[in-house]
């Protein structure tokens, strides 16, 4: 977090976006004090970096561990604007529940928590014990395997369904493959990726 003080609001505002050289929709700030004298007014602003609110993330997801039992560990690190947390605890397979279920979940939920709290729309990625690691290795397995038979054979298949971070990886897997486009269709929890062929 970072403080910025100017005669005004405004000002603060426009002092904190050309020093960190971003647009003001998306500057993330709080109003920490405003004076209005009659001779002498200022404002000072605290401006959040995405740095905080990966900080903020790891201690919602403590605490909302904590509240069911499971003491956790997290850390977390910010890759192209995505805030990705990794919990360990000795109850892994219980954060992760069936399929992932419980993990996507808990995912939804720091999500909803990080960006109500910081009122900005953030992307987060939780992994525990590298369960996502390993299954994205295998979703770009699969998607390989299914790309190739979809070249040969000129028929589009459609994949289990998946939650969207898993379908990027579909996506980004097979977007440079010759004669293969890749699709997402339905709703909620049935949103799958279709594999198909193009000329």
């Amino acid at each position: 977090m970072k403080e910025y003080t100017a005669k005004t609001v405004e000002e603060a505002v426009a002092k904190a976006c050309e020093q960190l050289g971003c647009l003001e929709k998306n500057l993330v700030y709080t109003v920490k004090e405003e004076k209005k004298g009659l001779f002498r007014k200022s404002a000072t602003i605290a401006v959040y970096e995405d740095e905080d609110a990966a900080s903020y993330a790891e201690e919602y997801l403590k605490k909302a561990c904590a509240a069911v039992g499971v003491d956790i560990t997290a850390e977390s690190v910010v890759e192209d604007g995505i805030i990705k947390v990794t919990i360990d605890s000795e109850r892994n397979p219980l954060l992760i529940g069936r399929s992932g279920r419980t993990l996507q979940a808990l995912n939804e939920l720091t999500k909803l928590a990080v960006s109500n709290h910081f009122r900005r729309r953030y992307r987060v990625l939780l992994d525990v014990g590298g369960y996502k690691e390993d299954k994205y290795t295998r979703i770009k397995s699969i998607a390989k395997r299914v790309a190739k038979e979809v070249a040969r054979t000129h028929v589009d298949v459609q994949l289990d369904p998946m939650t969207p971070d898993e379908r990027r990886v579909v996506h980004n897997t097979l977007g440079g493959v010759e004669h293969i486009k890749t699709e997402s269709t339905g709703e909620g929890v049935d949103r799958a990726v279709w594999v198909k062929y193009v000329d």
